[in-house]
């Protein structure tokens, strides 16, 4: 069994340690401390006496603050101990830890207290075999600290380690040599900044000096604050309330502020994607849309400023592309990997102005849409022009970068994720059926944004005539009458790729189904071949190359469930809706509120429970973000005009629901609802 670890965060930083508070490497985890793509920390190990204690207890106060209470020996012996240790954890734009050493004898006592402390500097990408890197470290005795440095011609990354006690300091850690007198205690707190250095030897982000108080009063603020302006959630069901504030506090902790940006956004999740992912950022502002609506126009800014310009095969990018992510590591840095800024993902693009045009719905923001016109504009016209690389009208993708660009651009990015029934894969470029859905939602947005914003009617009528041709067309070739479902992608001589997946939820969610194939289609979605009890799986059970526990070949993701409850709900299946959103609900209450990133596709009549994934990562945004779409679907939130509609359809058992204080252009408003075994036993609605 693996061993537990504990974390904690806040922006893209993180310390992943074990029960006891010590990380070491691990080959399978990225186990120390982290920020900006690069591990800072990968020892820091603490002994009495030369001896590791054990965990007694741990208290998880916030997701940037925690504490271990530590004893000699096994913890079931705690009552034979004469010493125990608190070590109190908290990471702000520092790691900071205070190392309490508590003497409970009727005498005083003599302790060598000694820190291991090291760094191997190493790249996100690389923790399960990190290269061997020159790292200069330099003793300040006189200053409490111990420095550590790595540097590769402009890149350069600094680990600093102070203490406000004295202590014998060398180049591998401190000691501490301390006699605590009788029931008395001793403590130092500890200080690890980490530098960004240009090669010019100024920091990115701040200076050491002004960063030494162990937890930051106003971190506290910021997430009473963040919780404060999300609408208050009142409901019978105690699952739901907790998933609810779960949600909002993994939110809270994954929003951060990339270099040379103002705003926070949220990252893609812990431990792989602590940044800033287009489409994972994308899908969870339109997620939280009712909740967190500032995650919105950050998210729209900061793409639109790093908005493709030019052809580059290196970094898949195009004139018009969103990007798919950012990462600041030393692979990235120098070419080792295309990650620094890369583009190779064909539905960042529609996306962007998909979710422009619904915050406006939702906000009133006319300025954000008239600002962002020339970047939406782009956009659109990448979807007509580098995205229709055939010239066929669909959004088809093939990497340029074929020595390790993405082979699968779309969000079931692993390389295998696109295969027919019986398990063949498809030729380049690809047309994925809920591509042609995104594309034909952003041109009818567009549409709409076009005539009442940009003042281009003519414009605006292009756009709809277009969505309208790409629907029928899309009818046409995707549809396989034998499967009673579309297409999950085409190949590039329009040969369909005949899988039935998750996919087709996209497509109810997009609008994009004719209105006489839906049926058929929420069946599918609802059915035992995709529905597992928890969620909707990303391959039917039935296909060759179906796997409960592959990623995109059959495991469950929350995110993609909550698109596809919202897709039944639009096309008039509530029951249906309701359904699927009671798995989600059920698989929250497995982990106490968190919504994991995927779970396997395991028939919930078989394991009984949702069966977490290694692959996935916990917390993630759009997992967080997955729940408050459920819940907005199941009350049926739509902004309208100056006005938020409400039409509930609520899975049975979930008693009463109320949503207060939900902000938009109408300024705040409430939305309640009941299950249908509720309306039927005549219970009153809570207000």
């Amino acid at each position: 069994m693996r061993e537990e670890r504990v974390h904690v965060m806040t922006g893209n930083s993180f310390a992943i340690s074990d029960t006891e508070g010590d990380m070491e490497r691990d080959p399978r985890t990225p186990t120390g401390l982290f920020s900006f793509d690069t591990r800072f920390l990968s020892r820091w190990v603490l002994t009495i006496d030369g001896r590791r204690f054990n965990a007694l207890s741990r208290d998880d106060m916030t997701h940037f603050e925690t504490r271990f209470l530590l004893v000699p020996g096994a913890a079931s012996h705690y009552v034979d101990a004469d010493v125990s240790v608190l070590r109190h954890r908290s990471l702000d734009n520092s790691f900071n830890e205070r190392i309490t050493v508590l003497n409970h004898s009727a005498e005083p006592a003599a302790f060598v207290v000694r820190l291991d402390i090291g760094t191997d500097f190493a790249d996100t990408g690389e923790i399960a075999a990190p290269k061997r890197r020159s790292i200069q470290a330099t003793v300040r005795p006189e200053q409490r600290e111990l420095r550590l440095r790595y540097a590769r011609q402009r890149f350069c990354r600094e680990t600093v380690v102070t203490t406000t006690r004295p202590a014998e300091i060398d180049e591998s850690g401190m000691t501490f040599r301390i006699v605590v007198e009788p029931h008395g205690a001793w403590a130092t707190d500890l200080h690890v900044v980490m530098f960004l250095s240009t090669e010019v030897g100024r920091d990115l982000r701040f200076e050491l000096e002004s960063h030494r108080r162990h937890v930051r009063e106003d971190m506290r603020a910021d997430l009473r604050e963040f919780l404060d302006r999300a609408p208050e959630l009142v409901a019978e069901s105690e699952t739901l309330g907790t998933a609810y504030r779960r949600s909002l506090l993994d939110l809270a902790a994954l929003r951060y502020t990339p270099l040379a940006y103002t705003e926070p956004l949220p990252v893609a999740g812990m431990p792989w994607s602590m940044t800033l992912y287009g489409r994972d950022a994308l899908i969870t502002a339109f997620q939280t849309l009712p909740y967190v609506p500032e995650f919105a126009p950050a998210v729209l800014r900061m793409l639109a400023l790093d908005q493709g310009s030019r052809l580059d095969d290196r970094y898949d990018e195009e004139p018009g592309k969103i990007l798919a992510g950012i990462r600041y590591g030393e692979r990235g840095a120098f070419g080792e990997d295309p990650t620094t800024v890369y583009y190779g993902a064909a539905d960042t693009t529609p996306l962007f102005v998909i979710l422009l045009d619904e915050y406006e719905r939702w906000s009133g923001d006319a300025d954000l849409v008239r600002e962002l016109r020339h970047p939406a504009r782009m956009a659109l016209d990448w979807i007509d022009e580098y995205g229709d690389s055939l010239g066929d009208g669909y959004v088809r993708y093939q990497r340029r970068n074929t020595r390790d660009g993405l082979v699968n651009q779309c969000w079931k990015n692993s390389d295998d994720a696109i295969v027919g029934r019986d398990g063949r894969e498809p030729g380049f470029p690809r047309a994925t059926c809920e591509l042609q859905g995104y594309a034909y939602d952003a041109k009818l947005r567009g549409a709409r944004l076009a005539r009442d914003f940009w003042a281009d009617p003519a414009y605006a009528d292009r756009l709809e005539r277009e969505a309208a041709q790409l629907r029928q067309r899309f009818d046409r070739d995707f549809w396989l009458p034998h499967r009673g479902a579309y297409a999950l992608a085409l190949g590039p001589d329009g040969e369909p790729v005949d899988a039935v997946a998750s996919n087709l939820g996209h497509l109810l969610w997009s609008g994009i189904v004719d209105a006489g194939r839906a049926d058929e289609v929420a069946g599918h979605l609802t059915g035992p071949e995709l529905f597992s009890g928890w969620g909707v799986r990303t391959l039917g059970s039935g296909q060759r190359r179906y796997n409960p526990v592959g990623s995109h070949l059959g495991a469950v993701w929350p995110f993609d469930t909550a698109l596809a409850v919202a897709g039944l709900r639009r096309y008039g299946f509530h029951r249906e809706a309701a359904r699927v959103a009671r798995g989600v609900v059920d698989m929250a209450a497995h982990f106490a509120g968190r919504l994991p990133e995927l779970v396997a596709g395991y028939d919930r009549q078989m394991t009984r429970y949702p069966v977490p994934l290694p692959a996935g990562g916990s917390p993630q945004s759009w997992s967080a973000g997955a729940m408050l779409m459920v819940l907005s679907t199941m009350l049926g939130l739509a902004p309208c005009g100056g006005n938020l509609l409400v039409d509930p359809e609520l899975p049975e058992g979930l008693g009463r629901v109320e949503l207060l204080d939900i902000p938009g252009r109408w300024g705040h408003a409430d939305a309640y609802g009941r299950d249908r075994a509720a309306a039927r036993n005549g219970q009153r609605p809570p207000r």
